[in-house]
């Protein structure tokens, strides 16, 4: 299983949100530069770059800073946050970024998605769905919210999904455990794990405890996204990886 050491930006700075929330921000002091050295340092291989501003404006807000950190770190970089076409994909990939990552765009003109696998392969692209869980609401039938988490598409997972045969990276977060440390969501996991076997799938959100991240390979996930644990110290870089094998 991958491990992505995630840094959420904001005005250049590294931040983290509780559940997408811009209004309850923990700020770090750690410039994103040296955090990227930090994480390679310790064995990191990937990492887990999130354009906060992109993400809330819809279009990308720090790309000149995303470009710098991708020609100067000493690992492979996923970015996210406010891609919306082709010319944003292409400027991060020439950059040096290794996968981009696009979700509203996907939920909300699937054809353009499409488009973008098709133009530039389903490596260097990851789909993410960020869920929200209602009453009974698990697993594919989980709802999917788009522009940062502000906004809910009226769509499940299990429709997105089926939009994009060709996709081969997701990443899925489940909003309400987003920078809570409460524990991922196992079940949500294992169930999308289950229905799409051949999609490399990424967790993210609620990562705590090092237990957390076997429990997380054993439901299928080919990845993790781990934020606030790292930020706060319940664990090193290292120990998570040593976690993750």
């Amino acid at each position: 299983m991958i491990l992505y050491p995630a840094i959420d930006l904001i005005a250049g700075r590294c931040v983290r949100l509780a559940q997408g929330d811009f209004a309850r921000e923990t700020s770090y002091a750690e410039e994103p530069a040296a955090a990227l050295t930090r994480f390679a340092s310790e064995g990191a291989a990937w990492a887990h770059i999130v354009d906060l501003d992109g993400a809330k404006a819809k279009e990308p807000r720090q790309h000149k800073l995303l470009a710098t950190l991708a020609k100067s770190a000493r690992l492979k970089l996923q970015v996210a946050g406010g891609v919306r076409s082709p010319d944003h994909v292409a400027t991060l990939l020439d950059a040096g970024v290794s996968r981009v990552v696009v979700g509203s765009l996907a939920v909300n003109d699937p054809p353009a998605f499409t488009a973008l696998l098709d133009e530039f392969g389903p490596e260097a692209l990851t789909l993410a769905l960020d869920v929200r869980l209602g009453p009974g609401g698990a697993g594919k039938h989980a709802m999917v919210a788009t522009h940062g988490w502000t906004e809910g598409s009226g769509q499940t997972l299990d429709h997105v999904l089926n939009l994009f045969p060709a996709v081969r990276h997701l990443l899925v977060t489940d909003i309400s455990r987003d920078g809570m440390l409460t524990g991922p969501n196992l079940p949500l996991i294992e169930a999308i794990a289950d229905t799409w076997p051949k999609v490399a799938l990424q967790a993210s959100g609620g990562v705590a405890k090092l237990h957390d991240l076997p429990h997380l390979k054993q439901a299928g996930a080919a990845g993790v996204i781990v934020g606030k644990a790292l930020w706060e110290g319940h664990f090193t870089v290292k120990q998570a990886l040593h976690a993750s094998r």
